[in-house]
């Protein structure tokens, strides 16, 4: 992690919705989902926040050696935002205590502020991140038994 990474850091990120990112298509598996109307859904909204913020770090990492996880989201979703509207996402490094990289961020669709709030990654080594999940996985099932 380079010592560069410290607060002040802006990125801008923008993304046009499509139309498989809207509340019918978040988790399929939950009919009531699949009623509601087609607006850009808060789970894929808080992705792309978080996303942002992790390119706003990356060329302070190791990458791909170093990486970083979200650890915290404290978004509003304020606006409803229809597929075929960009979205602009501005993420603002606020503190960086060790490992531990806070932002504050925004989202807008061009017509409303639809998002606001802080977010909190963790910047880890991918290595040993993966190996102590790879512990946490379940043994593969024999077959023929």
């Amino acid at each position: 992690m380079s010592p560069e990474l410290k607060p002040g850091i802006r990125y801008r990120f923008q993304y046009t919705v499509p139309d498989d990112k809207t509340v019918p298509n978040l988790y399929p598996e939950f009919a009531e989902f699949r009623e509601m109307p087609e607006v850009f859904a808060t789970g894929f909204m808080i992705g792309l926040i978080e996303g942002a913020c992790q390119l706003a770090i990356k060329p302070y990492l190791d990458w791909p050696r170093e990486q970083s996880l979200g650890t915290h989201v404290n978004f509003s979703h304020l606006a409803a935002t229809p597929p075929g509207l960009t979205v602009t996402v501005d993420c603002e490094v606020i503190a960086v205590d060790g490992r531990r990289v806070t932002f504050r961020a925004t989202a807008h669709d061009g017509h409303d502020l639809i998002s606001e709030g802080t977010h909190e990654r963790v910047v880890i080594d991918a290595a040993r991140f993966a190996e102590r999940v790879s512990r946490k996985k379940p043994p593969p099932e024999r077959v023929g038994q």
